[in-house]
């Protein structure tokens, strides 16, 4: 794949994705069990897909400017994603008081999906580098 149509790729299975996911989950808790609804649930599939925007264009512009250091890269915005996650699940819980365990729940669902698709979308790239080569 080349770069464009590599980032077209992430891009519309990634949305795709996580429209799904918040359409899914967000909706049926709400319908199903009201009382664990939190009003800041929109806000986790946000997140998770400004994070996806920004893995794949650190991604994109490593691979045009080092790509030997693709999986440093990788690695890099893995560690940074922890540490947002970390921050926000931090500051949630300083300053809403209310349903913050449904909340870390809904969130580490939203980071399970979004890393289990990440991880799936790069080794098959370098599947793809390695047939190349």
């Amino acid at each position: 794949m080349n770069s464009s149509s590599t980032m077209k790729f992430f891009i519309i299975w990634y949305t795709l994705l996580i429209l799904v996911a918040g359409w899914t989950i967000g909706p049926s808790i709400a319908t199903w069990m009201p009382e664990h609804y939190c009003k800041w649930y929109p806000f986790i599939p946000v997140f998770f897909y400004i994070f996806g925007w920004f893995n794949i264009s650190m991604f994109e512009t490593c691979r045009k400017l080092a790509p030997q250091k693709i999986q440093l890269v990788y690695l890099g915005t893995k560690a940074v994603k922890i540490l947002f996650t970390l921050l926000v699940l931090l500051i949630y819980s300083m300053k809403v008081v209310e349903k913050k365990v449904e909340f870390f729940l809904f969130f580490f669902v939203f980071y399970l999906i979004s890393l289990m698709f990440e991880s799936w979308f790069f080794y098959r790239y370098e599947q793809g580098n390695k047939k190349e080569k």
